[in-house]
């Protein structure tokens, strides 16, 4: 089955939001936890099993901190995208087009606006089970203006019904 996107004429793909450093916040404490806890108390009783509690908490962090970097929430002709993932074999984008979108909605909280960290939601028209639900996004509130904006021009134009 083939399935058609239709591009419409929307600005190139520009990114709308990405991760806040608040969403570091838990991963700092599980490493310091895994650091400075963990690891001294696995290499005081045995100095191998030390190195190997540390080597894997490291390689646990490290991907941690890539997996929360590499989120992108950015638009195009066709919808609202968000790109993740490390490992080729994690990697992808899901996303909801300009002609299924119901609505952005942002979650707010004295915290994300004292931080501008946001929870998003870009909704489907048919199916809750292809929305795009996001925590921790930068200056999300403006990434849900302007998806909003873009998809009320999009339908008074008559482009999308």
């Amino acid at each position: 089955m083939e399935q058609n996107v239709t591009s419409y004429d929307v600005d190139t793909s520009s990114t709308l939001a990405v991760k806040s450093w608040t969403a570091y916040i838990k991963i700092a404490l599980l490493g310091f936890f895994l650091l400075f806890v963990l690891t001294p108390y696995a290499w005081f009783a045995k100095t191998e099993v030390g190195v190997v509690v540390m080597l894997i908490s490291v390689a646990f962090l490290t991907y941690k901190v890539l997996l929360i970097k590499s989120y992108h929430l950015y638009w195009d002709g066709a919808g609202v995208w968000c790109y993740s993932g490390v490992l080729p074999w994690r990697k992808g984008t899901i996303g909801v087009k300009w002609r299924d979108l119901d609505e952005a909605v942002m979650f707010q909280s004295m915290g994300s606006w004292l931080f501008k960290s946001y929870s998003i939601r870009i909704g489907h028209r048919f199916t809750k089970s292809n929305e795009i639900i996001l925590t921790h996004m930068a200056h999300g509130h403006e990434a849900v203006m302007a998806v909003n904006k873009q998809h009320q021009e999009l339908v008074r134009a008559g482009i999308i019904k």
